[in-house]
This record gives structure tokens, sequence and C-alpha cells, in this order.
């Protein structure tokens, strides 16, 4: 079993394998991209599956007992399970999309659990230079300087984030809509970042105020990020206002201030 003690470590291997993966990515943020498609605009490209075996490569070496939970990996081999032992699950590329466009919201997502719990969290955007970290305990951090969410109290003066996902099915696009119609008189305004792990991230350091989104892709898009948040100050749950599951595809957060509200204006316009 892995010591509590040898989190700072465990963190310093991630750090490390994040920034690898993000010079990769840094690179070919700038050429031009050979696109695959998962899904009608689900997309992946030889940066994800470059990144994931860098990532990969570097953790099994250091911790060759541990086991690991990749984006690309799963995608390819249809198989995920999250057991009490300690797992790294990576997601290579968190914004394909927006790595695609030249949109800059792109990060490398790591977490590691211990007990099927975080216990590390490392989110990296190599094109805006902003790494984000958590040891469970020991606070969230920006470039090395402490984070913390927003102090909001109110709805009407939050900002909220949220996803439309890759599916386009009328009826999953239909409720996804109408969600969004129905919540945005409840807040300030709405953004869509692009990646789910940088969106948590906004929340931790106090520049979103509310997060939620249904049916991303699993549990490589918030196993870093949820952390942070957390150690952040924050809180992470399910939309429903229930605990957080982390294989579940359902996520939000917010601080907590709002959590109730939250939950009530999400039930309200499910």
């Amino acid at each position: 079993m892995a010591e509590i003690g040898s989190l700072p470590l465990f963190l310093e291997t991630a750090v490390a394998a994040a920034k690898r993966a993000g010079e990769i990515i840094h690179k070919g943020f700038y050429q031009t991209k050979n696109v695959e498609h998962k899904g009608l605009v689900d997309l992946v490209t030889e940066t994800d599956k470059a990144c994931e075996d860098l990532i990969f490569n570097h953790l099994k070496q250091k911790y060759p007992e541990h086991k690991f939970i990749g984006e690309e990996t799963t995608a390819a081999c249809g198989t995920m399970e999250l057991t009490d032992s300690p797992t790294w699950i990576v997601d290579p590329l968190d914004g394909t999309t927006n790595f695609v466009h030249g949109f800059p919201f792109v990060c490398v997502s790591i977490g590691l659990t211990i007990g099927k719990v975080p216990a590390v969290g490392v989110v990296y955007n190599p094109i805006l230079n902003e790494l984000f970290t958590a040891i469970r305990g020991k606070g969230a951090f920006l470039n090395g300087n402490p984070i913390k969410v927003s102090s909001k109290t109110e709805l009407v003066k939050s900002l909220l984030a949220t996803e439309v996902g890759t599916k386009r099915d009328k009826s999953t696009v239909d409720a996804t809509t109408n969600r969004i119609n129905g919540l945005l008189f409840e807040v300030r305004s709405l953004r869509m970042s692009g990646s789910c792990a940088l969106n948590l991230c906004g929340i931790a350091c106090g520049r979103l105020d509310l997060f939620y989104e249904l049916g991303f892709g699993g549990p490589w898009d918030v196993a870093g990020g949820a952390l942070i948040v957390e150690e952040a100050g924050g809180l992470v749950y399910d939309p429903s206002g229930k605990d957080f599951d982390i294989t579940s595809q359902r996520v939000a957060a917010s601080n907590h201030h709002l959590k109730d509200a939250f939950v009530k204006a999400l039930g309200k316009s499910a």
C-alpha cells in the first residue's frame, strides 16, 4: 500500500511527466494535425496517443506496481476498472478539439487515486504555461502559488461553466440546451472552455464560480481537477447534490456558499 508520506514524490513524478507531455503538445499545437474521429465530433490526434504513451512509460518506470487508466488506451481496449490499488488516471490531452483548432485551452491531466480516493492531482496547460497541483490535505497551487475558490454567495453574481459534450442526437442536444436556457436566468453569464479539467481548475482559482458537466468521457477528465478544487476549499459533487463518484461521468463544482442554490437551479432546469 502506498504510504501517505510518498505523496510529495508521487506529485513530483506526475509534474515531470506532465511537463514532458506538455512539450509535445506545445510543439504540435503550432503544426498541422493528423486528426481521427472517435465519433461525429469527438476527435483524437497523434499527439493524444504520443502523450499518453510518454506519461505511462514515465510513471511505470517509477511505479511498476501501480495501476493505470488512460483515455486513449481505454478507448482502444474498452476496459476500465478502478480498484483500491494506487491508480494513475490520465487524460493526455484534455481539450483535443481546442488543440485541433488552435484554441489555447488544452491540458494534460494526471490524477492518482489510493483506495479510490484522489490523492494527487496535476493539470498542466503548456500553451498558457499554467501548472495546477494538489496533494490531499496540503492545499492547491497554480505555478507554486496557493489558490482558493471564489467567495461568491449569489448565483446571479456567479460565472457558470459547462460543456455541450460530443453527442449530437436530438434528445441529448435538446436536454443540454434546455438546461442551459434555464440556468441563464439564474447566473451572471456562461462560459465553455472545451476542457473539463481546466473548468475545474477555473473553479479552484476563483476564475469561475459554478461548473457542471454531464456525460463527459470518463474519470480521466476529473481525476486531477476534482482534488485541486477540494484542496482550494471548494466542493465537488454530483449535479443532483449527492456525493461525487469519479466513475459516474457527472460532476458539479462550486464553493460552499453556492452549492445548495446551484443544485436547486440544476434540478429546476433539468
